[in-house]
């Protein structure tokens, strides 16, 4: 077994835990935290694809914006961890079912035989001067343009989302219209008093 392959199934391994603790742990921090340890060990398999630019962008994009609007609306958002234990037991057997035929079709669609890789014994090797950037970027905005701008349209309404979440109105929560504080004028404000003066 070569080292490539090693890390390989290393980082593998790391995924497939850090996914199972995603579905598994009652605190939703926690089970944020380990997604975040699931982008990173996913990014080191994109390079060991050569696939660097991809993640640089899986790390700075999910681990360092996306994960931290989750966590932000996670701490923002009252959950009962007590609903959440009851309701995870209950649907114990659903989502063991689901899994189950998740898996079998990612086996059936993501074969090897699917994708013919029994005929090639390993990718093409590329010059140090070869841009994988410049490779995506010139297929993303050709060949895949339209889907590509479907997919922001779906992550502005995600994001619309997380902020209609957070934006609860509170009627004990005091606040200042600025609209009248502008308007505001110094003797609506200011009393004069007049005092007589203090004898020592």
């Amino acid at each position: 077994m070569t080292l490539e392959k090693l890390i390989f199934y290393m980082l593998a391994a790391v995924i497939i835990a850090a996914a199972m603790m995603v579905v598994t742990r009652r605190n939703p921090v926690h089970s944020a935290l380990f997604l975040i340890l699931a982008f990173v060990a996913c990014s080191g398999v994109w390079m060991l694809a050569e696939a660097e630019f991809l993640a640089i962008v899986l790390v700075l994009v999910y681990v360092g914006a996306v994960m931290v609007l989750f966590l932000f609306v996670l701490m923002m958002l009252d959950i009962d961890i007590a609903v959440l234990r009851a309701g995870f037991i209950k649907m114990l057997p659903l989502g063991v079912i689901m899994a189950i035929a998740m898996a079998a079709e990612l086996i059936l669609i993501v074969g090897p035989g699917n994708f013919g890789l029994e005929q090639y014994a390993a990718p093409v090797r590329h010059a140090a001067d070869y841009s994988n950037t410049e490779e995506i970027g010139s297929v993303l905005y050709t060949v895949y343009m339209y889907p590509f701008e479907i997919a922001a349209v779906i992550l502005l309404v995600a994001i619309i989302a997380a902020i209609g979440l957070t934006m609860r109105k509170r009627p004990d929560t005091k606040y200042i219209d600025p609209a009248s504080q502008v308007l505001v004028k110094r003797g609506d404000r200011v009393r004069m008093v007049s005092m007589d003066a203090e004898k020592g």
